[in-house]
């Protein structure tokens, strides 16, 4: 049985390093940085990851785990569209909200690693990548297919549609800096923009694929 020391120690190195890349991005982080806000040597990080390319991996897989699965579970499940939406919206801006490097750190990462999506997806599901999103794909066209011959949906690939939602809740986080230098937005007042766009979002998405 592992040591409780043992586990808070990994928790705490896995949480520093989490903090670290998201400032600083991998290739500008340094262990020592890591070691340091985590409180040990580094000696004692590389015996628990040996490298920063292992801790990358593990806080990138962390990363993932806590966004890909539920928005997966979300977009296949047989929810009404316009419920899809409005859920879709709410968990990824409050999962952004609580860490808004993330889509900076995630874009970084998987240009430069591109085989760690499929791999992770893989140990999550136990599927290839290539087999889950076109289950997915299938069950959203289905749905929009249905409302489109019923006259309450404007045609539009499940693709495009997916892109689309993904799209507009990552740009104010990606493009926080600007927004907030144009829009003259402290950090109380980009967290009021998020939390508005709770329903504007939905509203503006479905007003948009209506007839």
């Amino acid at each position: 049985m592992a040591n409780p020391r043992d586990r808070d120690t990994e928790q705490r190195i896995l949480d520093a390093a989490h903090a670290v890349f998201l400032r600083r991005g991998t290739a500008g982080a340094r262990t020592q940085e890591i070691a340091d806000e985590a409180g040990v040597n580094k000696a004692l990080l590389h015996y628990y990851f040996r490298s920063k390319d292992r801790l990358a991996e593990a806080v990138f897989a962390r990363i993932m785990r806590g966004l890909f699965p539920p928005l997966i579970a979300l977009l296949g499940s047989d929810m009404e569209i316009e419920e899809k939406v409005r859920r879709f919206v709410a968990f990824e801006l409050d999962a952004l909200a609580k860490n808004p490097y993330v889509p900076a750190y995630l874009i970084a990462e998987m240009n430069q690693h591109p085989d760690r999506v499929p791999q992770l997806v893989k140990s999550l599901t136990g599927l290839e990548l290539g087999g889950v999103v076109p289950k997915v794909r299938a069950t959203l066209q289905k749905q929009i297919d249905a409302r489109v011959a019923a006259r309450t949906l404007r045609p539009i690939a499940a693709e495009q549609f997916v892109v689309n939602l993904i799209s507009l809740c990552i740009f104010p986080f990606a493009a926080r800096p600007l927004l907030c230098a144009a829009l003259q937005l402290d950090a109380a007042g980009f967290r009021r923009l998020i939390e508005e766009r709770k329903t504007a979002l939905p509203a503006f998405f479905l007003d948009a694929l209506r007839p």
